[in-house]
Formats: structure tokens, sequence, C-alpha cells
């Protein structure tokens, strides 16, 4: 078996073929299991990768909860709606140039980088001694996080053959459940106990960890491509684009609002055209396009996040506001979308029929669309087990078919491309949910969110702001099911399937 720091993060070692290529027949890909992500081969990069998922749920639950605390004690509450958006523009951009930062210096040096940049952010934030570089913690945070993300997300097709990439992202999965569950009450528990800067400051112990890993895993690696440029051009719009999308929640005049997340939007699309005529493109071959596997299954990365970012704005803010649920209570509901995601994807990680892996990707927004009805319909009818089950069917959506469906998109990608797209998938997920976020603020806004007093007629609002997403997962569905159809064996559908 060969030793774990023998295996190198930057490049397919002579000789053999990348482990999800479409070239890979269907046997190879029905048998795997769990314990083999921790045989001496795998445990190391399993760690790192999960580790680098970690940092990046972590955070992201931790802040919402320190922040207010924060706010007490140094000011600057005007903010707290940057402190999240900064943090997610440097991410998203990062995120994009990671692939291009990968070929050109090495999967090693730009992860090593980039937690250096992470661990930097952290203790700017934690030491801040006024709001403004909490903020400028937050932006080096996101953009160390976004290259993270990316990295160990590109990395999964190269370092493990494809019978283990569904359980890769099922033990992923899983860190995003104790993430999501476990992370704000030991972020609260820290800032009551110690300090809102204690709480930013357990980041440290688990980059550094991070770090070593990388360092154990990796191999110094020559740049391959050496001589190519960052497309500045696409990244610069793209960047704006999700700074306007991003502003868009603060502004109250409902047409400024409207505006402002059609401006957003248009300058993401033409980020997305101008990467398209470039030399040196952040984005795979035919990115968004809808004649291939990888353009029509980017558009349902993208479309499901959008969809599900109601959700995540406005769950708990109900169950709280409209339920009446104490915050202990309500987040531990709003949850429960993440839990399922989890425990969906760790059995579904056993799928050993292509059928059924096939069934799953095209089920996945058939899921999310009845359970964002039954969200919708929990609210307006003020019944809380169809809102609870309406939310464990999101969360089996995206657990059932988010693991398959990036295998599927990697699979589909040429070797040049594979990069590209496997470091975009966690990038798009984190700009659907921004762009999602922003369209759920204009609904609710459009509804008289702002204005509503009362219980009942915040109800209704709300569940008018819930129904909306459902048109979202709509061309999810279709898209979902053509780029089944015109993957690579074996995922393409069988004749009579569609």
């Amino acid at each position: 078996m060969p030793n774990t720091k023998a295996i190198s993060v930057d490049a397919v070692p002579s000789g053999h073929e990348p482990s999800v290529s479409g070239r890979e027949t269907a046997d190879t890909m029905l048998h795997g299991r769990w314990l083999e992500l921790l045989t001496p081969r795998h445990a190391t990069t399993t760690v790192m990768l999960c580790m680098g998922v970690a940092l990046f749920a972590f955070n992201g639950f931790l802040v919402t909860t320190v922040i207010p605390s924060a706010i007490a004690e140094i000011g600057g509450g005007h903010l707290i709606a940057w402190t999240v958006s900064l943090y997610l523009i440097g991410s998203i951009v990062s995120g994009a140039s990671a692939a291009a930062l990968k070929g050109r210096f090495g999967a090693r040096l730009v992860m090593l980088a980039a937690t250096l940049l992470f661990l930097a952010g952290t203790l700017v934030a934690a030491l801040a001694p006024a709001m403004p570089l909490v903020l400028l913690g937050r932006t080096a945070q996101g953009l160390g996080e976004g290259i993270v993300a990316a990295l160990c997300y590109a990395l999964i097709p190269t370092l493990y053959p494809a019978r283990l990439v569904p359980k890769v992202f099922g033990a992923e999965a899983m860190v995003w459940a104790v993430a999501s569950f476990g992370g704000p009450f030991a972020a609260g528990w820290i800032t009551e106990t110690l300090s809102w800067r204690a709480a930013f400051l357990v980041n440290v112990p688990l980059a550094l960890i991070f770090l070593l890993l990388v360092l154990k895993t990796a191999t110094p690696h020559s740049s391959a491509d050496a001589d190519g440029r960052m497309p500045l051009s696409p990244l610069l719009l793209l960047a704006a684009g999700m700074l306007v999308l991003l502003s868009a929640g603060s502004i109250v005049d409902l047409l400024l609002s409207a505006l402002t997340v059609l401006g957003g939007i248009l300058l993401v699309g033409l980020s997305a055209s101008r990467d398209r005529g470039s030399r040196d493109r952040l984005m795979p071959q035919g990115a968004f396009g809808l004649g291939s596997t990888v353009g029509t299954g980017l558009w349902v990365v993208l479309l499901m996040p959008v969809a599900q970012a109601t959700s995540a704005v406005y769950i708990v803010y109900g169950l709280q506001h409209v339920f009446g649920y104490g915050p202990t209570a309500a987040g531990g509901l709003g949850a429960v979308m993440a839990m399922s995601w989890s425990l969906v994807a760790v059995v579904i990680a056993n799928l050993r029929s292509a059928r059924a892996r096939r069934r799953a990707i095209r089920g996945g927004p058939v899921l999310q669309c009845a359970g964002m009805m039954l969200v919708a319909a929990g609210m307006a009818l003020h019944i809380l087990p169809v809102l609870v089950l309406g939310q464990v069917l999101v969360g089996a959506a995206f657990g059932s078919s988010w693991s398959y469906l990036n295998q599927m998109l990697m699979a589909a990608s040429s070797a040049e491309d594979r990069d590209k797209t496997s470091g975009l998938l966690p990038t798009l997920q984190s700009a659907g949910y921004a762009i999602g976020a922003a369209l759920a603020g204009l609904t609710a806004n459009s509804l008289g969110f702002a204005e509503i007093s009362g219980p009942d007629t915040l109800r209704l609002a709300l569940a008018g702001t819930f129904t909306v997403p459902i048109l979202w997962t709509l061309p999810a569905i279709v898209l979902a099911r053509r780029a089944v159809r015109l993957a690579p064996s074996p995922w393409g559908s069988e004749p009579g399937l569609n």
C-alpha cells in the first residue's frame, strides 16, 4: 500500500488516469467501502479534505453567533451585514480563481498560502479594536477559505478512485451537518464563557492542523502552466456583481432594490461571458451552455442553492416569530435540513447501480421542489410538522443527488478542464446562495416584510416568500434530466429512461 506522503495533490502520478474519467467503466464504480477512506493510502488525505470543509463550514456558522457580542463591545452595528457579505465575495472570487492558481503554482503552494491568509484574517478579526478591522479580517478569511474549499473539491477526482468519490462527499456532508448543528452551540458557549475573540481564535489550531496535513499529504510540484495569466476582467466583473447583489438586502426602496439585484445578476452574467472568450479561462469549456453535460449540470449546481437560500435566510426567523420558538429550539429545527442532507448522503453513497445513480441525480431537483412546496404550505397553514417535513425533503434532495451530480460533472470534463470544473462546484454553490438570498430579500420586501408587525400577516408574507423559490427548482428539474442524458457512459441515460 503506497505511503500517504507520496500522494501528490498537484498532479495525477505518471501512469495513473484520472479516477472519474469518462473512459472508466461502470463496473469500477460499483464497489467501495467506507473503511477504505481510512486505509493508509487515503486516511491523511481524507482527514485533510474534511478539515478543509470543516474550516469553511464552522467559520460560517460561528460568525453569525459571535458578531452581536462583538458589536456590543466595539460597536459598528450598521456594518453587521458586511461581515457575511465581504466573506462571501472573497470566497467566491478566490474560489473562481483557484484552478488557475493551482495550474500555475501547484496545489501545495496555493493551499499553504490560502491557509496562511485565512489565519491572518482570523487574527485580525479576533484582535480588532473596531468593526472596520473585523471586516478586513473577514475579507481575508473569505479569500483564503474560497481557495481551500475549491481545491479540496478539485483534488477529490485526482486522489480517489471513482468508487470512493460518493463516500468522500458523504464524509464531507457529515462534517457540514456537525458544523451546522454544533457550530452555533459551540461558538455561543465559548463566547459566553470566554469572549467573542476566543471564539474567533478557535480557527487558529484548526487551520494549523490543516497546514500540517497539507505538508504531509502534498508533494512539491513545478508548475505546468507558468506562463498562464489570470483573467482579471472576469474576476473583477464577478466581484462587482456579487458586491452589488449582496448590497441589495440593505436597500429599503423596492424599485431600487429590484434594479440592484438585476444589475448584480447582469454583472455576474457578463463575467461568465467575458470568461468564455478569454484565452486563460476561469471556467471549463462550455460552462452554462445547454449542449453538454458540464454546461447543463453547472446550471443545476447553481439553481438548487438559489432555491434553498430563502430557507437559509428566513426559516429560523419564521420559527421564532410565527411559531413562537426560542433561539435555541428554532436553531435546532433550522438545522434539520443539514442533518437530513448528511444522513441521506451517507445512505446514498452505497448505491451500486449506475441506473440508480442517474435516478438520484434526476430526482434531486424533484425532491427539492416537493420540499419547498411543503415548507411554503407549512408556513401558510401554520402546521409545523408539514414545514419540518419539507425541510427534511429539501435536505434529502441535496443528499441524494449532490455527490453523484458533482462526480458526473468531473467525469464529463476533459482532462484539461477537470480542475476548473471541480474547483468551480463549491464556488458556484456559494454564488447560488448569495443570488438566492438577494432574490429572497427582494421577494420579502415586495410583500411588505419590513413593515409587518403582526404574526398572522408575517406568516402570509413568509409563505409567499417561500413560494417563489419553487420556480427556481423547475428549470433545475429539466436541466438535471438533460445533463444525465448528455453524459458519457456510464452516466448517460439508457434508452427508454427519459
